[in-house]
């Protein structure tokens, strides 16, 4: 039985996040040794990005501001 307060917790199958069992469910769905190496690798790296405090979307956030470095460009690219 579940108390209230663990409705904001992530769901979980075992000790796994559920954003990393998802690759699992194509496995199981096409069963072949590539899938099975892409959802142990999509495991993998679901779970390194949990380990450092990232959801997905922060994780893209930070890709994205990493990419597009320091400096910002106050004029559109289109006037300069």
């Amino acid at each position: 039985m579940a108390h209230w307060r663990d409705s904001a917790r992530n769901v979980r199958f075992f000790f796994i996040d559920f954003r990393a069992t998802f690759p699992l469910l194509f496995f199981i769905l096409h069963i072949r040794l590539w899938t099975f190496i892409l959802a142990l690798l999509a495991t993998f790296f679901f779970t390194l990005l949990e380990r450092a405090g990232f959801t997905p979307m922060v994780f893209l956030r930070w890709l994205r501001a990493y990419v597009a470095g320091p400096r910002k460009i106050a004029q559109p690219w289109w006037k300069v």
